[in-house]
């Protein structure tokens, strides 16, 4: 019978395919990310929070490129929200890789929130909070932000107007996203943006910065 240790990938695959990222972990975050995976297998036929199936796929797309992004990040104590987290991604592959970042997951579905807080607390993450909420009805429960991100966004100027507005002022934003969006994005008021960094071992995924306009 299968079981959820055949979707873990090794020690050795998980180097081999951060080194390609030109990531540097340490046996902890090894081991974190074999953790995560597991309960990502075990929970996801329930609740749906990622549609890839390859094991190997799941470490480069999900957890190689969320953590690519953590080069973009201000150096240390940093107050970071991952909106529309999900299956947690890209907040939790960061903050495993940056444990000094202090994380918001903001997810508005139950299921997918209570998943969240099940990995939180078996990996032992600190300075990390799962909000069950829409991101357009927070504020002061995450302000002040020094970044806001989001893989799996779509309605940019919603997203990127909220994220600068009064109540959360965040000072940058560093979202994943297709070549296709990149126009759109770009033309968003209130931010000015760097240019955007492909993400390694991808088809047209970019990183971009974007930073507040005061």
């Amino acid at each position: 019978m299968t079981t959820n240790a055949t979707y873990v990938p090794s020690k050795a695959a998980i180097e081999r395919a951060a080194n390609e990222f030109q990531l540097s972990l340490n046996d902890l975050q090894v081991q974190q990310i074999q953790q995560y995976t597991k309960l990502l297998w075990t929970w996801n036929d329930k609740v749906n929070l990622t549609a890839i199936r390859d094991p190997l796929e799941i470490l480069y797309r999900h957890f190689c490129e969320s953590m690519f992004g953590a080069a973009l990040l201000p150096v240390e104590n940093c107050r970071l929200a991952d909106v529309g987290s999900g299956g947690g991604f890209p907040g939790i592959p960061l903050k495993i890789l940056r444990p000094d970042l202090h994380v918001f997951l903001v997810e508005s579905n139950f299921k997918k929130a209570t998943f969240l807080a099940e990995v939180v607390r078996e990996l032992g993450l600190t300075d990390t909070r799962v909000l069950v909420s829409r991101f357009e009805e927070l504020g002061e429960e995450v302000a002040p932000l020094d970044i806001v991100c989001s893989r799996a966004l779509g309605d940019f100027a919603r997203f990127l107007g909220w994220a600068a507005s009064p109540g959360i002022a965040a000072k940058q934003v560093l979202l994943w996203l297709g070549g296709r969006d990149l126009g759109e994005v770009r033309t968003q008021p209130s931010w000015t943006w760097s240019e955007p960094v492909a993400v390694p071992k991808s088809l047209q995924r970019f990183l971009l910065l974007g930073n507040h306009i005061e």
